[in-house]
């Protein structure tokens, strides 16, 4: 059981889309991420690396039972519904459409996370990319 149990999380591993810094970039500027709310690419980028490496698989939990999803790292307590904690489900989505190499569910519900709160609601945000020079995050980037 463990082995079969070990090899449905390989193969969820493998499939994960890890995407390269500059391509990631380029889709966030393409789905119109660059300055949305104030927020420039540079901190987007900044934020998903520190947040999930720009990992679409990713996943962290949490001490109050709340997960983590996805390449934003966006949180089941609020944004999304995975059968645990639940309270708002703010993006109207089950966390698992986080996870998908479409990004498109993840964006929107970054989007509205900012309409809401501001970039300020990620602390890896505040920790890592706030009032710093983020030119390296693009820096060889062919945007």
């Amino acid at each position: 059981m463990m082995k079969h149990l070990l090899l449905l999380l390989l193969v969820a591993v493998a499939n994960a889309k890890i995407f390269q810094r500059c391509d990631w970039a380029r889709t966030l500027k393409a789905k119109n991420m660059d300055g949305y709310r104030g927020v420039s690419l540079a901190d987007w980028v900044c934020l998903t690396q520190h947040e999930s490496n720009f990992n679409t698989r990713a996943t962290n939990r949490n001490t109050d039972g709340s997960t983590d999803y996805g390449i934003f790292q966006i949180n089941s307590k609020w944004w999304c519904s995975d059968g645990g904690v639940s309270r708002a489900n703010g993006c109207g989505i089950r966390c698992s459409e986080l996870q998908t190499d479409d990004v498109e569910t993840a964006i929107r519900c970054a989007k509205r996370i900012v309409d809401q709160q501001g970039v300020r609601a990620w602390e890896a945000w505040k920790a890592h990319c706030q009032n710093r020079n983020l030119s390296s995050y693009l820096r060889g980037c062919n945007l």
